[in-house]
C-alpha cells in the first residue's frame, strides 16, 4: 500500500463521476466545478448511447469505459483508475496514482447535486475531523419535487433501519461524498449496483470510521432517473438497499468475529 508524500502541500482530490447517457447534463455538471479544487477529474461511460464521452473528453476529463451496467460498477471503474489499477481510455502517460492520504469524491453527472458545493465537502477532512463526508441533502433542505416521493420515503426508511441495527445515525445516503483514500481501500468496496452508497455508510460503521454529514443543496435533476424514475427501478433499488442493512446485520450477528477490522489509521494519522 502506497504511503503520502511527505512533501506535498496538500491531499490531492480525485473526482469520480460515473455517467450514464448524460450528454444533456454533463456538461452543466463540468462547468460547475470549482476552480482549484480538483486535481483529477474521472468521468465513467458506464454504456452511454449518447455523446456522454465526447463531452467529457472535450472538458479534458479521464474517460473510462465501464461496459458492465450499474452504479457501483462505475465508481468501481473510476477509483481502479484513481489508484493507477486501469488506464484511461483516452490516455494518462502523466497520471499519478492517489495513495493514501489522498481524497476521493464521488459525483452524479446529472446535475441534481451542486459541484459548487465541493469546498464545504472536503472541509471536515481538511480540518482532520472526518474519513467519510457525506453530503446530506435532507440537511440541506432538499423538496420533495426534487427527491421524488418513493426515494424519499426509501431513504428516510433506510436510515431508519441503520439506527436501530447499527446504531448509525445518517439523515441521507447521498451519493454526493468525499473519502479519504486509505478509508476507502480499507472498506474493499464490491457493490456493482444500487447498493454502492449503502455499503459504504455500513461498512464505515462497522470499520469505525469517522464518518460526518454535512448539508448540501439538491434540485430536481435533468432527464429521468435511471434508479427512481420507474417503478421496476425503485423497487430494485429499496430490494438493494434493504438487503444490504438486513443482510449485514444478520451476517453479523451469525459471524462476530469476521467483521470488517477497525480502521486504526487515517489522513489524521491519529489511532481510532
Amino acid at each position: 500500500m502506497s504511503s503520502k508524500d511527505p512533501k506535498r502541500k496538500r491531499p490531492r482530490v480525485g473526482l469520480v463521476i460515473p455517467a450514464l447517457n448524460e450528454e444533456q447534463a454533463l456538461p452543466l455538471v463540468l462547468e460547475d466545478l470549482p476552480g482549484g479544487l480538483v486535481d483529477i477529474l474521472v468521468v465513467v461511460d458506464n454504456g452511454s448511447e449518447d455523446g456522454t464521452a465526447a463531452v467529457a473528453r472535450r472538458a479534458g476529463a479521464l474517460v473510462v469505459r465501464e461496459e458492465r451496467r450499474g452504479y457501483g460498477s462505475a465508481c468501481l471503474a473510476g477509483l481502479a483508475l484513481l489508484l493507477g489499477e486501469e488506464q484511461a481510455a483516452n490516455g494518462a502517460e502523466s497520471f499519478e496514482a492517489l495513495v493514501d492520504g489522498d481524497w476521493i469524491v464521488f459525483l452524479d453527472a446529472d446535475r441534481s447535486d451542486y459541484p459548487e458545493d465541493l469546498a464545504g465537502l472536503l472541509a471536515p477532512l481538511a480540518r482532520g475531523e472526518a474519513d467519510l463526508v457525506i453530503g446530506s441533502r435532507v440537511l440541506g433542505g432538499a423538496s420533495l419535487r426534487a427527491l421524488l416521493p418513493q426515494a424519499w420515503f426509501g431513504n428516510r426508511l433506510a436510515c431508519f433501519l441503520m439506527a436501530v441495527l447499527f446504531g448509525a445515525r445518517h439523515t441521507d445516503l447521498g451519493p454526493f461524498r468525499a473519502i479519504e483514500v486509505g478509508a476507502l481501500r480499507h472498506l474493499c468496496m464490491g457493490d456493482r449496483g444500487f447498493g454502492w452508497t449503502i455499503e459504504m455508510q455500513l461498512k464505515a460503521r462497522v470499520a469505525r470510521l469517522s464518518v460526518v454529514e454535512v448539508p448540501v443543496r439538491y434540485r430536481a435533476r435533468i432527464g429521468t432517473s435511471k434508479i427512481t424514475g420507474t417503478l421496476l427501478g425503485s423497487l430494485g433499488a429499496s430490494w438493494k438497499i434493504l438487503g444490504w442493512i438486513l443482510g449485514w446485520r444478520l451476517w453479523l450477528w451469525v459471524n462476530p468475529r469476521r467483521r470488517i477490522p477497525r480502521f486504526r489509521e487515517s489522513s489524521r494519522g491519529a489511532p481510532r
